[in-house]
């Protein structure tokens, strides 16, 4: 989608293609109300206090700022739904091991070895996190849970990256701040985590792997609790509660085959975790049950959600504490957004 294929009607970004059709009640009465008050979170939203704002496309704002501090600011019952890939253990951004990542020398980060002809990208370690990572790991979830449940209208879901090793501690610590957990969304990806032999006796054992070869990641989804009597009432008072379905005679489903992201949108975003946009488009799509609403990413690294977000006409914001981040997500995320390819899920992909 080219920006000559973008229009802007009553403040909102439309995609001028088949996806931008509203689901079947869009020209219920209520709707107008949602869209207003769309409006109003937006402009609410990009006026928080914030060290500086970039708007790379219309309806795409980022926002330098701590997570938590941005959210703290943030109205109660604002915000339509939060998707986002955190930092799984904390300490794999931390500067000392940021620079160990750059220079090639591991730390947190594992540098997996080239083979056939192909430079593989590090992965983070999270077998080499002390009970004390652990427990700043739950520490820093717990905090952000319980700002994200003020913050997050009521029915508004969460869709929260993670990975087998630590999802329990992850997740655990939204449901203990009082979201439902409504499942969780496997991404089928074939990863270099893990198959490894014995370190220094590969020969010796070599019908031992050490841990299985990891082959999915664990999205968590999680709904602040409805505040209307159904869910029928919450989605006309709100425009939450569900979530939105791939067609009318197909649900959204929590299982979703995906490649590891491709080289062209790592050229173009060259984020350690960036996710690839056929997998973020068919998550960011499901967010909004309505397609109306403002999606909010707290981590937006490369600005995979925000791109997904744009292409499919969401109103998006994100926060990101590092500047550099911010200054790669502000020229990617366009180049990110008009790349080809299904916005929502194929049956059977």
């Amino acid at each position: 989608m080219s920006a000559s294929n973008i229009a802007i009607t009553i403040g909102r970004v439309v995609p001028c293609e088949s996806e931008a059709s509203q689901p079947c009640c869009s020209n219920n009465g209520f709707m107008a109300d949602l869209r207003e008050r769309e409006q109003i979170v937006w402009n609410t939203l990009c006026n928080l206090p914030c060290e500086r704002t970039v708007e790379p496309c219309p309806g795409t704002m980022l926002a330098a700022a701590n997570a938590l501090d941005w959210l703290t600011a943030v109205p109660d019952d604002t915000l339509h739904g939060i998707v986002t890939d955190p930092p799984y253990g904390l300490i794999e951004y931390e500067a000392k091991d940021h620079d160990k990542l750059r220079a090639g020398r591991g730390g947190l980060w594992r540098i997996p070895p080239s083979f056939d002809g192909a430079e593989r990208l590090p992965l983070p370690r999270f077998t080499v996190l002390t009970d004390r990572d652990r427990g700043r790991l739950e520490n820093f979830f717990v905090h952000f849970a319980q700002a994200a449940l003020r913050a997050l209208a009521p029915g508004a879901h969460v869709i929260l990256a993670s990975n087998p090793l630590l999802s329990t501690v992850t997740f655990g610590c939204l449901e203990a701040a009082g979201f439902e957990k409504r499942g969780e969304i496997i991404r089928l990806v074939q990863t270099l985590r893990g198959g490894d032999r014995p370190k220094n006796a590969e020969d010796e054992f070599r019908d031992v792997t050490v841990m299985p070869r990891s082959c999915w990641e664990p999205w968590g989804l999680f709904r602040k609790p409805i505040r209307e009597k159904t869910v029928a009432a919450n989605l006309r008072r709100w425009g939450t509660g569900g979530l939105r379905r791939v067609s009318p005679s197909e649900p959204f489903r929590d299982v979703i085959t995906s490649s590891p992201t491709p080289a062209c949108e790592r050229d173009i975003a060259p984020h350690p975790s960036l996710k690839p946009q056929r997998f973020m488009r068919q998550v960011v799509r499901a967010i909004l049950p309505l397609g109306v609403g403002v999606v909010y990413d707290p981590f937006f690294g490369g600005g995979a959600t925000l791109a997904a977000a744009a292409r499919l006409g969401y109103m998006a914001i994100g926060t990101e504490i590092n500047a550099n981040y911010v200054d790669m997500a502000a020229a990617a995320i366009t180049r990110l957004r008009d790349l080809p390819g299904e916005n929502r899920q194929v049956v059977g992909a």
